[in-house]
């Protein structure tokens, strides 16, 4: 059992994601800092926030919402970079490695629902635990 989120390996993940964001995003032209630049890093920074959230609620079932936004926001992030790299913004390749980053978060996030949903069908009580 986790004794605090910074614990979690999938939020850990979550926030180095978003910290190569925030730099990747750096170089996008100052006409896109109320665009795409904002876009991107609040997607990218609200996966681990909504991960962080998850587990400090209590109920199974929230958590289980929490992290359902928590892979919303990381396919929006998915969807963000997509249109930079079509726009010119992005080099393929920068993105392509980042890509693979996100891939498995996005594995790891669907763990935790499906391990969740298994305990929330069977009754188990939750502490913030995952």
């Amino acid at each position: 059992m986790y004794k605090s989120f910074k614990e979690m390996p999938v939020w850990n993940e979550a926030m180095e994601m978003a910290e190569t964001i925030f730099r990747l995003s750096d170089i996008l032209p100052k006409k896109e800092d109320y665009g795409l630049t904002s876009q991107l890093r609040r997607s990218a920074l609200s996966v681990s926030g909504n991960i962080a959230e998850a587990f400090g609620r209590y109920h199974i079932s929230d958590k289980i919402n929490f992290y359902y936004f928590s892979r919303g926001s990381l396919a929006e992030t998915m969807s963000h970079l997509e249109y930079g790299t079509r726009v010119g913004y992005f080099k393929p390749q920068d993105v392509e490695s980042i890509h693979s980053m996100l891939e498995t978060l996005y594995e790891s996030i669907n763990r935790l629902i499906k391990s969740l949903k298994v305990k929330y069908k069977t009754g188990v009580k939750s502490k913030s635990q995952s």
